[in-house]
């Protein structure tokens, strides 16, 4: 441990790096968000390069910005700005980072990246929305919580001399927490399949059922038996925050899809609330991820419980 506390001190720049990284993939989300409430996501039909309806010398580098092309252009432009931070970020890790885990968790973000813009040009180019659509989704909530981690991992609290808590009840806090962050991940796949035509709405509504129902029992288990622990605390009130406010959204986006049902175009009233929706259910996975981590930092695994006490007994 006191090679990762003399690392800290180095590391603290890729941890803000990390987290300026994070931003952004937040602005990439709601970019691509946009882009599918305002039906643009055929608006350029050419990739990696952007003509869009211009014969001009320059249409491949900035296609004229009208109707859904300036949706899935800016959306295009943020995607190559997290692409290259997210390089300089694997990049920085190398150079400051001795721990083998940060480093392969700095390429792997990278190579995400790389792979959800293969995904979004085999969206653009080969068609299949539902599938290829539902999966870019997919992914990018994946590699927003590989940043999102990977920033937690870099954190000089991470590094620190932390004390380690017993968990000897059943379910497990760390189980618990993991459970939830899988069963939010599922939702998400369901809210993406069905925003993308795949699936209906029921299975949303199942997941989101299930969703609360792992989200109360995780802020029950940890608050009971870690009330003590501030930074377990804090990790549900954010899980229990971000998912009330997921609740809400939800009803606003269903009440604004029934009644924008009949219009010919999308309106405010429908693209806002729909995009809300969207980034709201990425922060629930992040702050549940987190939680996740968290416990895992903070409460012994019950295999080493057991070895320390089997210890104890022969002492």
């Amino acid at each position: 441990m006191s090679e990762s506390i003399s690392a800290a001190p180095k590391s603290s720049a890729a941890y803000r790096f990390a987290v300026l990284n994070s931003c952004f993939i937040v602005l990439l989300m709601m970019a691509g968000a946009l882009v599918t409430s305002n039906d643009a996501a055929d608006s350029v039909p050419d990739w990696p390069l952007s003509r869009g309806l211009s014969p001009d010398r320059f249409s491949w580098l900035i296609p004229p910005m009208i109707g859904g092309i300036r949706f899935e252009y800016t959306h295009r432009v943020v995607a190559a700005t997290v692409s290259i931070l997210t390089f300089v970020l694997a990049v920085l890790i190398m150079r400051v980072e001795k721990r083998p885990l940060a480093r392969k968790l700095g390429w792997t973000a990278f190579g995400l990246v790389i792979a959800q813009a293969v995904l979004g040009g085999i969206r653009v180019l080969y068609g299949y929305p539902a599938i290829t659509a539902t999966a870019h989704a997919v992914l990018a909530q994946t590699f927003f919580i590989t940043v999102v981690g990977l920033a937690l991992y870099l954190s000089p609290w991470w590094q620190r001399e932390l004390p380690q808590f017993d968990d000897n009840a059943t379910p497990s806090a760390r189980g618990v927490a993991a459970w939830t962050t899988g069963v939010i991940f599922a939702q998400l796949i369901m809210g993406a399949a069905y925003r993308h035509g795949l699936f209906g709405l029921w299975p949303h509504l199942v997941g989101a059922g299930l969703v609360t129902v792992t989200v109360v029992l995780a802020g029950i288990v940890v608050k009971r038996r870690f009330r003590e622990v501030p930074e377990l605390r804090r990790a549900v009130k954010y899980l229990h925050m971000f998912f009330g406010i997921q609740i809400l959204l939800g009803g606003i986006a269903y009440w604004a899809i029934v009644a924008t049902a009949n219009y010919t175009q999308p309106t405010l009233e429908y693209v806002i609330p729909t995009v809300a929706h969207v980034l709201g259910g990425a922060l629930t996975l992040a702050a549940s991820f987190i939680l996740t981590l968290t416990c895992y930092r903070l409460i012994r695994p019950p295999v080493a419980m057991a070895a320390s006490s089997a210890q104890g007994v022969r002492a």
